[in-house]
């Protein structure tokens, strides 16, 4: 906790020092050269949405916490793994901010859902009041799955968005059950939740046979997280190659992990380091100014990105895609097939057609908002020392 006061200043050095490699740079799916894209590298990284620990925001449930400094770094990665979706969502991949530039409204839509006050969507409140349903008292340490679980609860709350939220648990993903997930919901939520036709669905190699779904884009675009335990007290080393692959896949939305009191976003990889962002930092809570407009500089890293050794990462995280399109997911499907077949990459996760008879029933993870199955749902959700199945060679 000491270092939770750690300015980025310290790490400018860092970055020059950025290793001069010829490995390359990867962000969320995008491949740098360190020799002739360091600017680029660096805005990339500066464009993603940082959420730090805060102070004097209003107390939490009234009464709680006015500063979430020593326990909501966790619930600050969740935040930012699941704002990486929504600008995916809503702006695109492409998309880049640049200090003083004039952002568009949907920017400003975004960066709201996430604001430190009671009724935005993502906010800090409604994390841990949520999580009380978990088990988790506010101001209570998270692990990454108890922070799956909540945000795939509030984002139902989430209209505008209209995201399907799909947790992948017992390290398995069920291609039917997330293509029910995607395409049931839209169909039932009526025309507001169809997303605008967009040409890339038309045009994006379908023969004219494909179904009338795919072909007017109605499928809801999915947020997949996946909570894995690699190792029992350090990661082991068989996976490392199959999730620096995550990184490089167009889907990804990164990781979240670490342990108790240090969590980070991680956002990439270079050699044998994954790339950060580190929401051990404190900042005052940020107030829209008198003309309405929100103050977005502190929720932009504008120093270098930390990078740590893959062997220190906590064995303990969650791995995040996003698929906009139902092609996307099929793409996604392919790749990770294709993965199992690199030679000494482990895979971390199992991807089957359809339910193994042995798994509990999947509704019972599908929870409404107004749910009272908290109890029966425990198993799947973390204690503190996040009590996942082990994956073993």
């Amino acid at each position: 906790l000491f270092l939770a006061t750690l300015t980025y200043d310290s790490l400018r050095f860092e970055y020059e020092d950025f290793p001069e490699t010829k490995e390359p740079v990867w962000i969320l799916g995008r491949k740098y050269s360190v020799f002739t894209e360091k600017e680029e590298i660096l805005l990339d990284v500066t464009s993603r949405l940082w959420f730090t620990y805060r102070k004097n925001f209003p107390a939490i449930g009234g009464t709680g916490p006015t500063s979430d400094t020593g326990w909501g770094c966790m619930l600050r990665c969740g935040q930012m793994i699941f704002a990486q979706a929504l600008v995916c969502r809503h702006l695109g991949r492409d998309w880049r901010w640049i200090k003083g530039k004039k952002q568009m409204d949907n920017y400003f839509n975004v960066l709201n859902a996430f604001i430190d006050k009671k009724d935005s969507y993502y906010s800090i409140h409604q994390i841990a009041q949520m999580g009380v349903g978990e088990g988790k008292s506010i101001g209570q340490w998270y692990g990454p799955n108890t922070v799956a679980q909540v945000l795939k609860k509030l984002a139902t709350f989430d209209t505008w968005s209209s995201l399907a939220v799909h947790i992948a648990m017992d390290n398995t993903v069920v291609m039917e059950e997330i293509r029910r997930l995607c395409q049931s919901s839209v169909l039932c939520s009526g025309a507001a939740a169809c997303p605008a036709l967009e040409s890339d669905v038309l045009s994006n190699g379908c023969p004219e046979d494909v179904g009338l779904r795919e072909r007017l884009g109605l499928w809801k675009p999915l947020v997949l997280l996946i909570p894995l335990r690699l190792g029992l007290t350090e990661i082991n080393e068989a996976y490392i190659e199959t999730l620096k692959h995550c990184f490089m896949m167009p889907q990804s939305l990164g990781v979240i992990g670490g342990k108790p009191n240090s969590a980070h976003y991680f956002i990439g990889y270079v050699g044998e380091e994954l790339i950060y962002l580190d929401p051990h930092t404190t900042q005052p809570a940020v107030e829209p100014s008198d003309s309405g407009c929100l103050p977005d500089e502190s929720f932009h890293c504008q120093h270098p990105p930390c990078r740590m050794s893959i062997a220190e990462l906590d064995p303990s995280i969650a791995v995040g895609f996003f698929c906009n399109t139902e092609a996307d997911f099929n793409d996604w499907c392919q790749q990770i097939k294709k993965l199992s077949l690199v030679r000494g990459a482990l895979p971390m996760f199992e991807l089957v057609e359809r339910q193994p008879s042995h798994f509990s029933n999947p509704d019972v993870l599908n929870l409404t908002p107004d749910s009272s199955d908290a109890d029966r749902l425990e198993r799947f959700f973390d204690s503190e020392d996040e009590d996942f199945e082990i994956l073993s060679l």
